[in-house]
């Protein structure tokens, strides 16, 4: 790589760049400013209005009320407090879900099933999608929670959350949505009908170590952070005020002109792809037509033969960040989940890399990007 060349960072669906404004926002309360939001004197009541008004910027990106939005340490937390919660002030009721769902969730469905909680598992297809059909064979009296989320953090393809959530109330159950891929990328994402919504700040140019779980109309969950009452009772623990100022200042550049955002990003995207699959040897995971979020470019080099890890060291000398799915899974030696799921083998499933972009990219960085990817290719295609 030329040393002139500065890295290009297209793993966005792993994090994004902290945005100006949330640094600004964030930096009066590192210091004597940041008082405990908890704390009745003035520097408390300060802190209080705070913390409320990075709600509200949450809550109005969203189009949800400002009380149904739960502060947590990131969306990891928020989907085990949604799942884990709900299932304890329901117990009885059956959870359904796909394994297409990200392991942040799947994990805390298999920690439920082996204390005796009722789950049952979806099947889906080679297009990663839940479909309400499939839902539908998949019903049963007792299911009382469905987890679909939006976009899926290493496929890109994007579920009909609003037509599954009509489905799943018309049964008299709950619908909970992972939508971390999908915020920012979306006109009030509250308006897909999602009882309960996962969200990350540090996926919208937020920091890292702070997310939020939506909870629509009264829905009562049992706190799994126990203490005091922090949260309006919900999830106890001091406030993590400068975080959660930074994510209401995020999201609140998150609310502005979603679609306009979204159009931008998946044009890098595809002309990402344009460049990429024009020569062979490369194509994309999902199949034609299928629904995405516009920052994924999740594609498939049958010739690596299973050896995409050394793919992602030779495109790390060419100063190309990418990965091969979820974060969270980083090191694991198991395929992916997810594609073993939509019924791929294991050597195409481990030949599989994630290509993701965000609104800082341009049109050249994504020829420049499919340059340098396939310089590293060419061991392979030559």
């Amino acid at each position: 790589m030329p040393a002139s060349l500065p890295p290009l960072d297209v793993d966005r669906a792993a994090t994004t760049p902290l945005l100006a404004a949330a640094v600004s926002a964030m930096a009066p309360w590192w210091g004597a400013q940041g008082a405990n939001a908890s704390a009745v004197h003035a520097g408390g009541r300060r802190a209080r209005a705070a913390l409320e008004g990075a709600r509200e910027q949450v809550a109005g990106a969203l189009g949800v009320a400002g009380a149904e939005v739960i502060f947590t340490s990131g969306a990891t937390e928020a989907l085990a407090l949604a799942l884990l919660g709900f299932s304890e002030r329901h117990p009885g009721g059956r959870v359904l879900l796909s394994r297409l769902e990200h392991p942040a969730l799947v994990r805390v469905a298999e920690l439920l099933e082996r204390r005796g909680g009722a789950v049952s598992w979806l099947e889906v297809g080679p297009d990663g999608v839940v479909h309400p059909e499939a839902l539908q064979r998949a019903w049963r009296e007792d299911i009382r929670l469905v987890a679909v989320m939006r976009t899926n953090n290493e496929t890109g393809a994007e579920n009909d959350v609003a037509t599954i959530a009509d489905l799943v109330h018309e049964r008299g159950a709950l619908l909970l949505c992972d939508a971390v891929q999908a915020f920012g990328f979306e006109a009030e994402l509250g308006r897909l009908g999602a009882d309960m919504m996962a969200l990350s700040a540090h996926k919208v140019g937020g920091p890292q170590g702070i997310g939020a779980l939506v909870v629509r109309g009264g829905l009562e969950l049992q706190p799994q952070a126990l203490g005091g009452l922090q949260e309006r009772g919900r999830r106890a623990g001091t406030s993590a005020l400068a975080l959660a100022v930074g994510f209401g200042a995020a999201a609140a550049v998150a609310a502005q002109d979603p679609l306009l955002r979204r159009a931008q990003v998946a044009a890098v995207r595809d002309r990402f792809e344009a460049e990429l699959l024009a020569n062979g040897g490369v194509e994309r995971s999902l199949p034609a037509g299928t629904m995405r979020g516009p920052k994924h470019a999740h594609l498939v080099v049958e010739a690596l033969k299973g050896e995409a890890e050394t793919l992602l060291m030779a495109l790390d000398l060419e100063g190309v960040w990418a990965s091969l799915g979820s974060a969270c899974a980083a090191g694991s030696l198991e395929p992916s989940p997810v594609l073993v799921a939509m019924g791929w083998s294991t050597q195409r499933a481990r030949s599989a890399v994630r290509f993701s972009f965000g609104p800082d990219h341009s049109d050249e960085d994504a020829r420049e990007s499919a340059r340098r990817v396939r310089r590293a290719l060419a061991p392979w295609l030559g």
